[in-house]
């Protein structure tokens, strides 16, 4: 069952411009040393950027929160599956949240849609609860 739902569209531009105005503080704050080592071996770095800030921002609305009640955006981080498909690693309150809003015996799985048409990027986040699987598969 779908548990949380979130979107976001971003200006590459508005990125690029607090990336010049902040540079580090900025990446520091906000993106996870994945993401940032990711970004910063693409030829399309800000678009990069830009796409897991969209994704961040739609993932604080999938959680129902927003940035507020500990929830901070280093708390979640865009990462890839072994198959190249997006999901988000949770942290922090982030993760905290998450596990407040699953319902007992089910687990968590987030899937991501990243997308950009430059100057824009957009991200969807929708959160799922499944049915755990019992220890030893079965």
């Amino acid at each position: 069952m779908i548990i949380g739902l979130g979107s976001d569209l971003c200006d590459a531009r508005r990125i690029e411009k607090v990336l010049e105005r902040h540079g580090e503080r900025f990446l520091d704050r906000i993106f996870t040393p994945a993401e940032r080592a990711k970004a910063e071996g693409r030829a399309n770095r800000v678009e990069t950027y830009a796409k897991r800030f969209a994704a961040k921002e739609a993932c604080a609305k999938a959680l129902g929160t927003g940035f507020r009640k500990g929830v901070f955006f280093r708390d979640m981080g865009v990462v890839n599956l072994p198959s190249g498909r997006p999901t988000m690693k949770l942290t922090g309150g982030a993760l905290a949240r998450l596990k407040a809003i699953m319902p007992p015996g089910h687990e968590a799985a987030i899937d991501v849609s990243l997308t950009d048409e430059g100057p824009l990027a957009q991200a969807i986040v929708i959160i799922q609860a499944l049915p755990a699987v019992p220890a030893g598969g079965g």
